[in-house]
């Protein structure tokens, strides 16, 4: 008999690439049919899906169309940093997610430090936005270069089952 290895001790295997794929189209799926789908029992399916979530693979979540919600403006800014301290760039992290118009926040590597989208009803709004952070650490943004998004057209979608060929 196989000894069952936790997913701590082990990579994605075949069953949990399935369960993930079937999730990321309708993370409401039924335990049922992902087990139908996969060849699990619902007990299985529950246990992987369980696992993957605390060991934070995935996290269960809704996508939400700004446009949609009445945010027309959707911006990309990537920002340079200088003359920082640890503390003072957590500060201005923590300032940033915390922000009402922040959607992401990613650290990036090359010319800029940080990508950061944000929302805006109008240019107007995110002019008042832009200005307010920009003064807030005038002293620490040593770049501030603003882009557009005009339509996202793939969002955080994987395709696990797919090899990839180069």
């Amino acid at each position: 008999m196989p000894k069952k290895t936790s997913l701590k001790s082990r990579i994605l295997d075949e069953k949990d690439t399935k369960i993930l794929m079937i999730l990321q189209k309708n993370g409401r799926e039924s335990l049922t049919s992902i087990a139908k789908a996969v060849g699990l029992s619902i007990d299985s399916v529950n246990a992987r899906i369980k696992e993957m979530q605390n060991k934070g693979i995935f996290q269960f979540g809704i996508f939400i169309d700004p446009r949609k919600i009445g945010f027309s403006i959707v911006t990309d800014i990537k920002i340079k940093l200088h003359n920082i301290t640890s503390n003072e760039k957590e500060e201005f992290i923590k300032y940033l997610i915390k922000h009402p118009r922040t959607i992401d926040v990613i650290a990036i590597m090359g010319d800029y430090d940080l990508t950061c989208v944000i929302i805006s009803k109008d240019t107007k709004e995110l002019e008042k936005i832009s200005t307010k952070i920009r003064e807030k650490y005038s002293k620490i943004i040593a770049d501030w270069k603003p882009i557009l998004i005009m339509e996202t057209i793939k969002f955080e979608h994987y395709d696990l089952e797919q090899p990839f060929e180069a």
